[in-house]
């Protein structure tokens, strides 16, 4: 069996945590010993979790944030360090979408707003996270960016959501270089279409047709899937993994599918 007793007791911030992808790393962080902060701009939601997480035995707190506001970003960290003593990792997860449209029909203020979040709010985390890392001699740090398919690939009316995510993709590379040999991790996992509560009351039969249309497996992801993803790639088992843009996709960006009659269909049988 792996063994990923190498991540109990680190201390990790989990940007966007309340909910969603942000939700199931944190969760599987804590689940593994971890000692985890949620952030998040909802203070509900993510107090009620970090109660969940601790209810079950694990170790938590919630510190809100607006991840594109410099001092908040600053004060994250800050509270982390004096909370603990250090800091370990940190998930830059935290992001918005914008509207389906050609580049031409965006408001300037969509971009500067996408912009802010989902690739300034990226650089603001590993900046002061990074700093942190170096100043509390933390053994193993780790930088996780929750980046996207649209940072791989490019998505016809979704202009603003991929350059932002082909920036998260940059910074990553150029991160992952300049903190290599300071033991430093950085990584991107760049996840298709998952099974989160942003599909809120949507008909299944819908999200069914969805995932046919979208996924080459035929089904959403769990969100545990980039969980346990992210939970390798904070311990000492992924070491020698930096820079690396990670797809979680069931293949999706592998290419294009050309239907095809099998030959020989009945080995399914």
């Amino acid at each position: 069996m792996t063994d990923f007793s190498s991540v109990k007791g680190k201390i990790a911030i989990i940007t966007g945590a309340a909910d969603g992808l942000g939700k199931a790393i944190a969760q599987c962080y804590a689940d593994n010993g971890m000692k985890v902060v949620v952030s998040d701009i909802d203070t509900k939601k993510g107090t009620q979790f970090v109660n969940e997480i601790r209810s079950a035995g694990g170790e938590a707190s919630f510190i809100q944030a607006d991840v594109s506001n410099e001092e908040d970003a600053k004060q994250l960290v800050a509270d982390t360090v004096e909370a603990y003593g250090r800091l370990d990792g940190f998930v830059n997860n935290a992001g918005i979408a914008a509207g389906n449209r050609p580049v031409h029909e965006y408001a300037t203020a969509e971009f500067d707003r996408l912009m802010a979040i989902d690739l300034r709010g990226v650089f603001l985390g590993m900046k002061y996270a990074v700093e942190a890392i170096l100043k509390t001699k933390s053994p193993g740090g780790f930088i996780v960016n929750i980046a996207s398919l649209a940072g791989i690939l490019g998505n016809s009316s979704m202009g603003l959501y991929v350059s932002a995510k082909h920036g998260v993709v940059g910074l990553t590379k150029s991160a992952a270089l300049d903190y290599a040999p300071h033991n430093i991790t950085v990584n991107a996992i760049c996840p298709g279409t998952f099974r989160t509560s942003i599909w809120g009351d949507t008909p299944e039969e819908v999200v069914s047709e969805y995932a046919k249309l979208f996924s080459p497996s035929g089904r959403l992801g769990d969100p545990r899937e980039i969980g346990h993803l992210a939970l390798f790639l904070a311990s000492d088992l992924a070491r020698y993994i930096s820079g690396s843009a990670i797809s979680i996709d069931a293949g999706s960006s592998a290419g294009k599918i050309t239907p095809v009659q099998w030959e020989h269909p009945e080995i399914l049988n």
